[in-house]
């Protein structure tokens, strides 16, 4: 089951399983992941070189010495289209208050982000849901989708997707992209696991670096460091950026986590942020597998990054008794219609907030309550 420090109880923090309880929900990293140590040093280091200047109010588009060593790790010539946000929520919110109008349409994948989905939907916003295959978002659907509403923008997860952890393929991506040159539309690509690949295999271009101009790219440090630093990023053409710091919010505070900012600058310049993307993606690995083996013979993707299972089920299964008889065995899973309309029951698992051990027997648990309920999943093509 699920063991949690002292600190980690609510109140304090967002979430917590009841006690007895395996939590194969959550999309962030565990208690065990969190370098605590690296950031106490890091926050020291920043007072020191910064000295009061990291108390005060920050340049708006963020602090100079994150901003450049982004640029550098995205390969942009200028910091001048990096803009410090706090995390990808808020960047969501930012994109879908200065970049839209109520009643526009955000044309996005069929499957995606919940949470995501429901920023934008706050802001007055209308998602137009666009099929896919094996290789991701169709073309054509998507050229139909752009033709037929008012639209702020395209939402797009192609690096390790969440909730299924498909990875588009460089081709796919530039066909995307044709149609949206041509159509005229932002691409807002949501790049929260990029950098949490866990094989060998090198990834396709970010659709950033395929259209700088055309493509608003987002990245946290939620995922790799913790997400109480409420600290992310993202890349535009410098006259995106500039339209985004006209909102006030920049102007009345200032940086968004400007303290943050440096520490993690600090980090990033020591090379001791990347040190620590290693040993991080080491512990996922090793969760990922542990989770995958002890889930036996289901139907279930092996990711290459990231921090999701996707299980696919056949249509005569029901997403309510799979649901409960997860619940039964103690494990909490998340529903796959939070993340948009399947032709078929799916759960995401999560294998990022357990230890190996825990993940093993939930994975023995649910493959044994599944098999008693009956609602073992049928081998299914997509």
């Amino acid at each position: 089951m699920t063991e949690f420090p002292p600190g980690w109880r609510l109140g304090v923090v967002q979430e917590v399983a009841p006690p007895g309880v395996a939590d194969l929900g959550p999309g962030y990293p565990g208690p065990d992941l969190h370098p605590v140590g690296l950031v106490r040093y890091a926050y020291a280091r920043a007072l020191d070189e910064f000295g009061s200047a990291a108390l005060a109010y920050g340049d708006n588009a963020g602090a100079l010495p994150l901003r450049e060593v982004l640029a550098r790790r995205a390969r942009l010539a200028d910091p001048g289209g990096v803009v410090v946000t706090a995390g990808t929520s808020q960047a969501l919110h930012l994109l879908g208050t200065t970049l839209a109008a109520p009643g526009q349409t955000v044309v996005t994948d069929r499957l995606g982000y919940d949470y995501g989905r429901a920023i934008l939907t706050s802001c007055g916003l209308r998602l137009a849901h666009v099929p896919a295959d094996a290789d991701g978002m169709d073309p054509g659907a998507l050229d139909d989708a752009l033709a037929a509403s008012d639209t702020a923008f395209v939402y797009l997860n192609p690096t390790f997707h969440n909730p299924t952890g498909q990875v588009v393929p460089e081709r796919r991506r530039r066909e995307l992209l044709e149609v949206t040159v041509r159509r005229g539309v932002l691409v807002v690509e949501d790049d929260a696991y990029a950098e949490l690949g866990l094989t060998s295999a090198a990834t396709p271009p970010a659709l950033a670096e395929l259209d700088p101009d055309g493509v608003i790219r987002l990245g946290t440090f939620s995922k790799t460091i913790g997400p109480g630093l409420r600290l992310g990023w993202l890349t535009a053409a410098p006259a995106v950026a500039s339209r985004l710091l006209r909102h006030g919010l920049f102007h009345s505070g200032g940086s968004l986590n400007h303290l943050a900012s440096l520490a993690v600058a600090v980090m990033i310049t020591s090379g001791e942020y990347d040190q620590h993307l290693d040993w991080l993606r080491g512990r996922l690995r090793s969760r990922r597998d542990a989770l995958l083996g002890a889930l036996g013979d289901l139907d279930v993707t092996t990711p290459d990054g990231g921090f999701f299972l996707w299980l696919r089920f056949g249509a005569g299964q029901s997403e309510d008794d799979l649901m409960a008889a997860a619940a039964a065995a103690g494990v909490r899973v998340a529903a796959g219609s939070r993340f948009g309309a399947a032709r078929s029951p799916r759960i995401r698992l999560s294998y990022s907030l357990n230890r190996p051990a825990e993940l093993a027997s939930a994975g023995r648990a649910l493959r044994t309550a599944w098999a008693r309920s009956g609602a073992l999943p049928e081998r299914i093509s997509s």
